[in-house]
């Protein structure tokens, strides 16, 4: 069912601080920030040869990071992202293996612009799981 690992997102409190490492002091092509409001965050990506680090910020006082960042204060590793080919057959194959599902079930369009579903941590080794049409 899942495909390629699509990218790792790492929570952080200071994006621009966090972009300058991996540009600077990894040699990254790093994009620019960009808000994402529907999400409660602004990302930045890091682009490497076989995949993405998504850089993430709170965006606002409601952001679903910021309880993240409040239980570790350094930041880190948040989700991973996986690329499904049909997110709704997915989301369907999954919620009847008992799975759960975040929020309300719907897929929301993400930070490259395509339908994305968020899978509870309890269900997946304590990871936050988010899924990604292909």
């Amino acid at each position: 069912m899942i495909g390629r690992l699509n990218h790792v997102a790492i929570a952080v409190r200071d994006i621009a601080k966090a972009s300058a490492v991996y540009r600077d002091t990894l040699g990254a092509e790093v994009s620019e920030k960009v808000a994402q409001p529907d999400h409660g965050v602004s990302t930045v990506f890091i682009h490497l040869p076989n995949t993405k680090i998504e850089l993430l910020e709170p965006l606002g006082e409601g952001s679903p990071i910021a309880k993240f960042l409040d239980k570790n204060p350094d930041g880190g590793i948040h989700h991973v992202c996986y690329e499904v080919d049909d997110i709704k057959a997915a989301r369907d194959k999954l919620k009847a293996d008992g799975a759960r599902v975040l929020g309300d079930g719907e897929p929301k369009i993400g930070a490259h612009g395509k339908p994305v579903l968020f899978l509870h941590p309890k269900d997946f080794c304590g990871t936050l799981v988010e899924l990604e049409q292909a």
